[in-house]
């Protein structure tokens, strides 16, 4: 964690907010398509509901595939934070703390 005595705000500081910002930015553009996936799936299970319940195979309808989709979906996005902040963000704050 970076705490002030590491940091030298006065010369890196500007670096050390170009990258607070950056992690702003994917953290809040992946809740935006996390928040998106979800409620598209909660719009169409309320408004279409025939849609919904397409069956696709014997016990498999479209809104179980959907909502799975959902669940995967949250996974995936997740692991993409963990690898874009283990290849980018964390190696940037480490150059920072030297």
């Amino acid at each position: 964690m970076l705490s002030p005595d590491r940091i030298d705000l006065h010369e890196e500081g500007t670096e050390f907010a170009r990258i607070a910002r950056t992690r702003s930015h994917v953290a809040i553009g992946l809740s935006v398509v996390m928040i998106a996936m979800y409620f598209s799936f909660m719009t169409m299970f309320a408004f279409a509901k025939p849609v919904m319940g397409t069956i696709l195979a014997p016990g498999l309808s479209l809104c179980i595939l959907l909502g799975a989709g959902v669940i995967v979906g949250s996974f995936v996005l997740c692991l993409v934070y963990v690898v874009w902040a283990n290849r980018v963000y964390d190696p940037a704050v480490r150059r920072i703390m030297r």
